[in-house]
């Protein structure tokens, strides 16, 4: 224990981490048995007899959506007590699955409201899958960003997380539109969400690009704002006011780049008609890249 103790790893220490660890172990276990429950379906038999690659990637981003989260929850500092340290991941890491269920409630019901999304994975749809995961993971990035910036465990806290979680919710729907409205304005008013549904994995992958990006630039918001617990009006405006920001930023240079780093690449055409994985995947990883540099500039 003394060569343990040189590190400043104490027995209180290594109480507490196996406790949010076998915590996380618990409820990563009930994520993938909840995507089952949740389409109505036997998580084995759609994995592993029927092969359903789009349940899987589906469930994917549920799991490593619910990782993120608890990764806010964890502190791996010592707590009061391990009862205390229990409860407080539990709270956290429930309450982080229900945002995140709720999250794909809501982009379901209102972001993709032109299709059944259940319904497309069932059928092995693999663009709407990405799609749904990366809500799934944009939804999680969102979250634990707003976990980091609250403070203890108290009926405030989760107001505060849910304003914030209410208003990433709604930057998810606009940016959703925005992104229909151009992708009609270039292919004769047709819908993107038709497009996924039919099984578009280029315009998938550059539109999970989008929101992983935007969920990105929204943690950049918790370095400006101040946490007041019973502040919920002012907590409320400044995640929005600076999430805007930040997604008008975020287009802007994302426009800029992707100029530069794909000139000469008519981007409509290769990705919106040509079906172009290779550079829709380069335009998520420009997407990602931008949101990355912003944030960390803002930290």
């Amino acid at each position: 224990m003394t060569f343990f103790q040189n590190f400043g790893i104490t027995s209180e220490l290594i109480g507490i981490l196996t406790i949010d660890i076998t915590i996380a172990v618990i409820l990563l276990t009930a994520m993938r048995y909840l995507q089952g429950w949740n389409l109505k379906v036997n998580s084995t038999h759609e994995l592993s007899e029927r092969d359903n690659f789009a349940f899987g990637i589906s469930t994917a981003g549920a799991v490593a959506g619910l990782g993120i989260v608890l990764t806010g929850a964890i502190t791996g500092e010592a707590a009061h007590s391990f009862l205390y340290e229990a409860i407080g991941m539990s709270a956290y890491g429930i309450f982080g699955l229900l945002l995140i269920k709720l999250g794909r409630f809501l982009h379901d019901k209102i972001a993709l409201n032109e299709i059944d999304k259940n319904a497309m994975i069932l059928k092995g749809n693999i663009s709407v899958a990405l799609v749904d995961a990366a809500a799934a993971i944009a939804t999680a990035i969102i979250i634990r960003s707003v976990l980091m910036w609250a403070e203890d465990i108290t009926l405030d806290t989760f107001i505060a997380i849910f304003s914030a979680f209410a208003i990433s919710q709604l930057m998810l729907v606009l940016l959703t539109r925005f992104r229909e409205k151009q992708y009609a304005k270039r292919n004769q008013d047709a819908s993107m969400q038709a497009a996924l549904a039919q099984g578009h994995t280029a315009v998938a992958i550059r539109h999970s690009g989008y929101m992983l990006a935007m969920a990105l630039s929204f943690n950049a918001a918790s370095h400006f704002i101040l946490y007041e617990p019973q502040a919920y009006i002012s907590n409320l405006i400044g995640w929005l006011v600076f999430s805007v920001i930040m997604l008008i930023c975020l287009s802007l240079l994302q426009a800029l780049v992707k100029k530069l780093v794909l000139a000469n690449i008519d981007l409509a055409q290769e990705v919106e008609q040509q079906h172009n994985i290779g550079i829709a995947t380069v335009e998520l990883a420009i997407s990602v890249a931008i949101a990355l540099i912003l944030t960390s500039l803002m930290a």
